[in-house]
């Protein structure tokens, strides 16, 4: 039986990109400040890597049993953390060690900052949607899984892939493209961002719906009720699935693919509470001098 002490043990989780030595060596000052504040630290790899010795690694209680997860890195670490976090309601806080970071949004404050942060659960708390996909083949389901930025169907080869979309029920158009991309307002910074689709706030509860380079006049990203339920009928053989761009699925002529919201959700911690308007203002430098004497 477990003690009254380790009842009380605060954890945090760090997880870090193991090539970036930015994040190698923020990761264990960090871990030192909050070990000194009677914090537990364990600390994961993104991807295979050495680690900090100095740090415990993640021993694989479970993520329920921490209180936050640290991200150290740039969107891509980000979404590693979100296969953690997944299904737990353990709030996720991403420090920006990397390019862009869109998921990870804060640039690196100072340790004391961080520290203070996270010692006195000084956090806002933001509640992200996420997708979830069924591969049905032959009349039965062989696969299924989510994403936390988007679900993409897209061509494997050079040939453009076949695919026809209907929502709701409802058959919607057959296109020859690059692909078909299903995003939730979080992903819509990020793969269909640069396809051309539009930025969702992350507090409007929707999905975006986007064809990739297809030879149709109409071709427009579309944005739908939360509650849509997608279909996309593969006509083609040279087609795959990825979610969040590393989960990726072979399909076939044939298999059709069912895109709704998934019942769970993430939550994100932030340091303060800025409006995503400052955020998208800083992260693409936009012209806003001159407003209101800025």
């Amino acid at each position: 039986m477990a003690s009254e002490s380790e009842h009380q043990q605060r954890r945090v989780l760090l997880l870090l990109h193991p090539k970036r030595e930015s994040a190698l060596t923020a990761a264990l000052e960090l871990a030192r400040a909050l070990s000194a504040a009677g914090i537990s630290v364990e600390h994961h790899l993104s991807t295979d890597g050495a680690g900090v010795p100095e740090i415990s690694r993640y021993s694989g209680r479970s993520i329920r049993e921490f209180e936050l997860i640290v991200v150290l890195g740039g969107d891509g670490t980000m979404l590693r953390s979100a296969e953690l976090a997944y299904g737990t309601n353990t709030p996720i806080l991403g420090i920006n060690i990397g390019h862009m970071g869109f998921l990870a949004e804060v640039e690196r404050p100072t340790n004391q900052e961080l520290v203070s942060a996270i010692v006195e659960h000084a956090f806002v708390k933001e509640e992200r949607m996420s997708i979830s996909f069924e591969i049905e083949r032959h009349g039965q389901i062989i696969d299924s899984g989510w994403a936390l930025n988007e679900i993409v169907i897209e061509k494997e080869f050079s040939q453009m892939v076949e695919l026809f979309v209907s929502v709701d029920g409802r058959p919607l158009s057959l296109w020859n493209c690059d692909g078909v991309l299903c995003a939730t307002p979080t992903g819509s910074t990020a793969y269909a961002f640069s396809a051309g689709g539009p930025v969702v706030w992350p507090d409007v509860d929707a999905l975006v719906l986007l064809p990739l380079a297809a030879h149709a006049l109409f071709a427009r990203p579309m944005v739908l009720s939360p509650r849509s339920e997608i279909a996309i009928s593969v006509r083609s053989e040279n087609a795959t699935l990825s979610a969040d761009g590393f989960r990726n699925r072979p399909l076939v002529a044939g298999d059709l693919i069912h895109i709704t919201r998934d019942a769970r959700s993430f939550t994100f911690a932030r340091m303060n509470d800025a409006p995503f308007t400052n955020r998208l203002v800083a992260k693409f430098q936009l012209p806003v001098s001159g407003w209101r004497g800025e």
